[in-house]
Formats: C-alpha cells, sequence, structure tokens
C-alpha cells in the first residue's frame, strides 16, 4: 500500500475521487464519506502500538513504533482530514509539527486539547507552520503564541467536552477530524462516542512494559469488553487494522 506506485490512485484520493483509488480506496473512503453524526463531522482516531499493546515506554519514548509505512499512513490521514487533534501530553513529549511532510496534499489545522492551559507558547506548532488552535476551558488572551484560542467547556466528569469541541470545528468548516494521540486523548474519545473510526497499527515488537495504548473504564468480565469487527492492511513491516466503531461508547 506504499510507494510510487500508488501515487495516481493516491492523487484520486485528494481529488475526492474515491472510486478511483484501487486499493487505497477500501481504507479512506469511509473517511470522505458523508458524515452520519448529528454534528456534522467524521472521526478517526489512532495509534501504533506493540504486540503487547504499548505505544510508548514507561518514560514516554515512542519514537518510532511503527515503521515507514505508518508513518506514511500517519501523514496520509492528516492530508485528507481538515483538522489533527493532540492532547497537551503529546506536544510536551514530541513537540510535533503534525504536517505533510510524507506525502502530497494539504497539511491540516492543529488543535492542541489543553484544558488547564499549562502549555507554553514555546513550543513550535504555536511558532510556526499551519493554524494552531489551543483548546482550553480556562480564560486567558485570545492568542497562545501564534495559535487562536478556543474555550470548550467541561463534562460532567471534569473533563473537556468533546461533543461541544466537536460541534464548535464544524462551525469553523473543519468536519474530517484525525485525533492522533496520544493514547489518553483516543481513549477519550472513544469513552465519549465520538469516534467514528480508529485505526491501529500494530508493530512486530515486544517491550514487556511501558504506557498502554488504551485507559479505559475497568470491567469486571470479559463479556464487557468492546467486541469490534476489523479489516486488515498490511502497511510493511506493520500490520494495520481499520475499526468502525460509528460513534459507540467504550
Amino acid at each position: 500500500m506504499d510507494g510510487a506506485q500508488d501515487e495516481p490512485e493516491w492523487q484520486a484520493l485528494l481529488a475526492g475521487r474515491p472510486e478511483r483509488a484501487g486499493a487505497l480506496a477500501a481504507l479512506f473512503a469511509p473517511l470522505l464519506a458523508p458524515p452520519s453524526a448529528a454534528d456534522g463531522c467524521v472521526v478517526v482516531g489512532r495509534l501504533a502500538q506493540t504486540l503487547d499493546g504499548r505505544i510508548a515506554t514507561r518514560l514516554g519514548h515512542s519514537q518510532w513504533i511503527g515503521g515507514p509505512g505508518d508513518i506514511r499512513h500517519t501523514h496520509r490521514l492528516r492530508a485528507l482530514c481538515d483538522a489533527v487533534v493532540v492532547g497537551a501530553g503529546t506536544v510536551r513529549a514530541d513537540d510535533p509539527r503534525l504536517t505533510t511532510r510524507h506525502v502530497a496534499g494539504p497539511s491540516p489545522v492543529r488543535v492542541v486539547i489543553d484544558p488547564d492551559r499549562r502549555l507554553g507558547a514555546d513550543y513550535g506548532l504555536f511558532r510556526d507552520g499551519p493554524p494552531t488552535l489551543l483548546v482550553t476551558s480556562c480564560g486567558g488572551p485570545p492568542r497562545h503564541g501564534d495559535a487562536e484560542t478556543l474555550r470548550i467547556g467541561r463534562d460532567a466528569g471534569g473533563g473537556l467536552d468533546l461533543p461541544a469541541l466537536l460541534r464548535a470545528l464544524a462551525a469553523r468548516g473543519l468536519t474530517k477530524i484525525f485525533v492522533e494521540g496520544g493514547g489518553q486523548t483516543v481513549s477519550r474519545f472513544l469513552v465519549a462516542g465520538c469516534l467514528d473510526r480508529l485505526h491501529v497499527t500494530v508493530a512486530p515488537m515486544i517491550l514487556g512494559s511501558g504506557r498502554p495504548a488504551f485507559d479505559l473504564p475497568e470491567v469486571a468480565r470479559i463479556s464487557e469488553g468492546m467486541r469490534l469487527t476489523w479489516t486488515c492492511h498490511p502497511i510493511e513491516p506493520d500490520m494495520l487494522f481499520d475499526i468502525a466503531l460509528d460513534r459507540r461508547a467504550a
């Protein structure tokens, strides 16, 4: 699914013509379909994990669990979506650029979730590059470095009101949303029932310790877990699982 041989198919996807996208259509066409949720958004979450379900070491080192195919896939998701969402922990650990450096296509609006507004303005995505939104529940100035501040309230549990965030992004014309990480941010979208699809890359690697991919409410019985269906796509040397959630909540 990688390499120069699929470039015409990739260009067809960028043009919104999945019927001409060949093998790429099965994976990416659902992201281009009309939204079914009332907020008008199509939301995809993505994680890269080891065979034993780790996304980072205990100290937070995560570059790179996925191989070249996973990196290319991540950049493709950015190019197809209007906005890419990350949590404050990801910015603090990686200082990512969140651009489309490895594929053709536009870079999305960067959305950083920082409810308590603890990040400084010295991170790269607050200084240059594509437009950035800092999403917070606190007051403060309307700008954070070069980023615009977007204030969103909290839900009943004290976390950011994610349905309200999606509505606010849709009001700005940002309806294709890519929740890139980290694990806690993706998990919160899953718990809130705010994901249409979930892409999980599994790398042929075992860490034996480290941070788990998902942080979800505890269940007492196996039958209470989320039983899902998926399609499998090899992205050498890893395996990508495309999971249809359709806003199902954990």
